[in-house]
């Protein structure tokens, strides 16, 4: 007798902003792997948000390889599937829908500060676990009174808007790999962007949206966004979405211990592939790093 199809259902989310090094396909195998060893679907999505980097010749280098890499999956951008688009550049409206959603429950408040006021008032950066998609800590003194009447979100958005997070609520998941984790809203993260002023989503909001469309149930990702995941579990709350399991994977690091960046273009996969790597040596070195 057939066992029934799983319900487990991953992604892999690259945001082609560069060339993928070997931490993103490192990333990207135990997603697979996962998905694989729960019998379920892997999607592919495009998350290409940011306008000025990201260009069609990394969405292409991405795909290929990807490809080259061995992995494979049954929705995504060049195969289509039932929750198409898979480029978040053309997702908009479903973002926009949640921010509406957002606004309407009071939830969110425009924000004219800049990054330099927000810094400069926290008196050092407080970016130690988000990567490039973590916050400074916003002032509680910034935000405006609970009882301030909210301005219309309008066509065209040219502020930044922030989600207000209830000071000093502890936000805890299971984390796959690293166990449980917890951070105190208003203390370890602050106020933090939904919808910036050049009218485009924030990773956070354009993550959770598309995560629950896609009936995503395990979010794999690197360590970098552990901080991101309370803030989205934030949204998930706020919009009544269901919540997915979460796996961050360890960081791959240079020579030096310097986690791998786009900029790191020796330990790109184009790079590699071009000094005769191999995909079969580069899986074989995954699965002797990876944690059980």
């Amino acid at each position: 007798m057939a066992s029934p199809p799983s319900s487990y259902r991953g992604r892999l989310a690259p945001s082609p902003t560069g060339h993928l090094h070997l931490g993103h396909a490192r990333t990207f195998w135990i997603a697979a792997q996962r998905a694989a060893a729960a019998g379920g679907t892997l999607l592919l999505r495009n998350d290409d948000l940011d306008r000025a980097r990201c260009r069609p010749e990394f969405v292409a280098a991405m795909l290929e390889d990807l490809r080259w890499l061995g992995l494979r999956w049954s929705e995504g951008p060049d195969c289509g599937g039932p929750h198409a688009p898979y480029h978040q550049s053309e997702r908009t409206a479903l973002y926009r829908a949640a921010l509406a959603r957002l606004h309407a429950a009071g939830l969110i408040f425009p924000c004219t500060r800049s990054r330099r006021d927000v810094l400069e008032a926290a008196g050092a950066p407080h970016e130690d676990g988000g990567g490039g998609d973590d916050e400074p800590v916003y002032p509680r003194d910034f935000r405006p009174p609970a009882e301030t009447p909210l301005p219309p979100l309008g066509g065209k958005i040219s502020v930044n808007w922030r989600l207000r997070v209830p000071d000093g609520e502890t936000i805890a998941f299971r984390d796959g790999h690293y166990g449980e984790q917890q951070a105190v809203a208003g203390r370890d993260f602050g106020d933090f962007v939904v919808w910036r002023k050049d009218d485009t989503p924030s990773y956070q909001l354009a993550c959770v949206v598309d995560d629950a469309a896609m009936g995503v149930t395990e979010v794999v990702r690197g360590a970098d966004l552990i901080k991101s995941t309370f803030r989205q579990l934030l949204l998930y709350r706020a919009l009544g979405a269901p919540v997915p399991a979460f796996y961050h994977c360890p960081l791959v690091t240079d020579a030096g211990g310097v986690r791998l960046a786009k900029r790191h273009d020796a330990l790109s996969l184009r790079t590699l592939r071009a000094q005769g790597k191999t995909p079969a040596e580069l899986l074989a070195q995954f699965a002797e790093t990876a944690a059980p």
